[in-house]
C-alpha cells in the first residue's frame, strides 16, 4: 500500500499502461489508477526517458489519427480519405462464424516496428525491473510486453464493444496475452480471432468506482432514482414499471422532483471533433437554458481551443450570465483531472449526447445516450450496440434539440433507456478486474454469468 498525489491509498497490483491518443485508452485506464503502481498509470508514447525513436513512431500515427478524424468534416474528399484509412481498422461482420486468425497489413506492420526496431523494448525492459502483473488499455504495449520477454502476467484491456483482428497478436494460438472482454461480444470475437479460450475473461468495462459506490452500488443507484425524477415528469414509465424500479433500485419510490435542474452533458471526442454540434444545441436550447428549464454540460476536454470556442459561442447566445450555473463548460489542461472533473459531473448528468465512443459504456451508469455521428468502424458497432440494449438513439437534427429532446422527456422513453443501461450493460468491469489480479476467478464468474450482451 502507498500513497498517490492528493493523498488517495493505491493498492499497487500491476502496471497500468495506457496511450496519449484521443481519450478512449487513458479513460480506460482511469478507473484502474488505485491499482496502478506509484498510483499512476503509465504512458507509453509519453513517458519520462522515452528513447526519441520510439516518440517518433507514436507521434506520427497520433499525429494522423486526429488529423483524419478533423478531416473527415472537409465534403466529398474528407469522407473518402476517412473511409480509406478505416479500412485498415474495419471490423469484419461476425456471421456467419468462421476463422478470422489471419494477421492483417496493420498488425504485420505494428509487430515489424517491434520485432525490427525494437520499438517499446525500453518502456518494457523499465518495467520488467519490478514484474507486477502488467495492464494495458491498448493492444501494442501488450504486443511490445511478449515480444520484449515481459517476464509478469499481460493483460490487455478491450475498449469497445466489437474489435477488430489488430486488437489480438500476431499468433494468437502461441500468445499468453489475458484479454479483459468489456461484453459477450468482444469474448467471442476474440476467440473467433484465435485467442485462446482461456485468455479470454468477460469482466465489462472499467467504470469509475466513485461513480458505483461498490458492488452494493449505493452511489449509482441514488443517483439514478434522481435522473429518474427528471426524465419521467409525467411518470409514463416509473408508474407502469414500479416493480421493475423497485426491485432494482431498492426504492420505494422515485421523488417528485430531482435534487438538479434536467442536465444534458455534451462530450466532444479526443480530436476536437463535432464541437459544432455543441453550438448547435446551445443555440437551440438557449430561451429553456434562460428559463431554467434546463442546464447544459459542454465537455471541451482538455482543447483550450475548444473551451474557448464553448465560451464565446455561450456569450454570442446572451447566456454568458449563467456560465458557471446553468451552461458549465469542463476543460483541464491534463487528463486526469479532466477525467476527474467528468465523473463528477456525471453524477447529476441525466442525458449525455455523444458519438459512440468508449463512452457507450457509460450507459451502465444510468445515463441515457444521444448518439451522435460515428467516426470509425468500431463507433459505428457501438452505435449499433447501444440500440440493441435500449439504451442509446441516433441525434434527430440538432438544430430542433429544444423540439424532440422534451419530447422524449414528455414521453417516457428517456426514463426507459435509463433502466435499460442500468440492467443490462455491465458495471463492475473495473472490480473484477481487481479480483482476477486476485486470483478471485470464480467469483468474477458469478458476477457476470447474468450478462446478455
Amino acid at each position: 500500500m502507498s500513497m498517490k498525489k492528493g493523498g488517495k491509498k493505491t493498492k499497487e497490483k500491476a502496471w497500468v499502461v495506457a496511450v496519449n491518443m484521443g481519450y478512449g485508452h487513458q479513460r480506460a485506464a482511469h478507473p484502474l489508477n488505485y491499482l496502478a503502481a506509484g498510483g499512476e498509470v503509465q504512458v507509453a508514447n509519453n513517458y519520462l526517458g522515452i528513447p526519441p525513436a520510439d516518440r517518433r513512431i507514436w507521434k506520427e500515427s497520433r499525429r494522423f489519427y486526429e488529423y483524419i478524424s478533423r478531416f473527415k468534416n472537409i465534403p466529398i474528399l474528407g469522407r473518402l480519405a476517412f473511409d480509406l484509412y478505416d479500412q485498415f481498422q474495419s471490423i469484419p461482420q461476425f456471421y456467419p462464424r468462421r476463422d478470422l486468425s489471419k494477421p492483417n497489413f496493420p498488425l504485420r506492420q505494428i509487430y515489424r516496428l517491434i520485432e525490427k526496431e525494437q520499438w517499446g523494448k525500453h518502456l518494457i525492459d523499465k518495467l520488467a525491473k519490478r514484474p507486477l502483473p502488467l495492464i494495458t488499455t491498448f493492444f501494442v504495449p501488450a504486443f511490445m510486453a511478449e515480444v520484449h520477454h515481459y517476464p509478469g502476467d499481460i493483460y490487455c484491456v478491450a475498449t469497445d464493444t466489437d474489435i477488430s483482428r489488430t486488437w489480438a497478436p500476431l499468433r494468437p494460438n502461441q500468445s499468453r496475452i489475458k484479454y479483459f472482454a468489456p461484453n459477450y461480444r468482444v469474448a467471442q470475437r476474440l476467440e473467433l480471432y484465435g485467442v485462446s479460450k482461456d485468455n479470454i475473461f468477460l469482466t465489462g468495462f472499467p467504470l469509475p468506482r466513485e461513480n458505483i459506490g461498490g458492488l452494493a452500488m449505493t452511489t449509482l443507484r441514488r443517483d439514478v432514482i434522481q435522473r429518474l425524477a427528471n426524465l419521467d415528469p409525467k411518470r409514463k414509465f416509473c408508474d407502469r414499471y414500479q416493480v421493475l424500479v423497485r426491485g432494482h433500485l431498492k426504492a420505494e419510490k422515485v421523488p417528485e422532483k430531482s435534487n438538479h435542474l434536467l442536465t444534458l452533458m455534451f462530450a466532444v471526442g479526443g480530436a476536437a471533433a463535432q464541437k459544432e454540434i455543441g453550438a448547435t444545441i446551445l443555440h437551440s436550447l438557449k430561451n429553456d437554458i434562460a428559463q431554467k428549464r434546463i442546464r447544459i454540460i459542454l465537455v471541451a476536454g482538455i482543447h483550450n481551443s475548444v473551451s474557448t470556442y464553448f465560451r464565446n459561442i455561450v456569450r454570442a447566445a446572451g447566456l454568458g450570465t449563467q456560465l458557471g450555473k446553468e451552461v458549465e463548460i469542463i476543460f483541464s489542461t491534463n487528463k486526469q483531472d479532466y477525467f476527474n472533473k467528468f465523473d463528477a459531473a456525471l453524477r447529476t448528468t441525466d442525458i449525455l449526447w455523444t458519438k459512440p465512443s468508449e463512452l457507450s459504456f457509460y450507459c451502465a451508469l444510468g445515463i441515457p445516450i444521444v448518439i451522435a455521428p460515428p467516426i470509425g468502424s468500431q463507433e459505428i458497432f457501438n452505435r449499433t450496440w447501444l440500440r440493441t440494449i435500449g439504451a442509446g438513439a441516433s441525434q434527430y437534427p440538432p438544430r430542433y434539440t429544444n423540439e424532440w429532446l422534451f419530447d422524449w422527456v414528455e414521453s417516457g422513453w428517456f426514463a426507459e433507456a435509463v433502466m435499460e443501461g442500468f440492467i443490462e450493460a455491465p458495471k463492475f468491469g473495473t472490480y473484477n478486474i481487481e479480483k482476477i489480479l486476485d486470483g478471485k476467478l470464480e467469483e468474477v464468474r458469478k458476477v457476470v454469468m447474468t450478462l446478455q450482451y
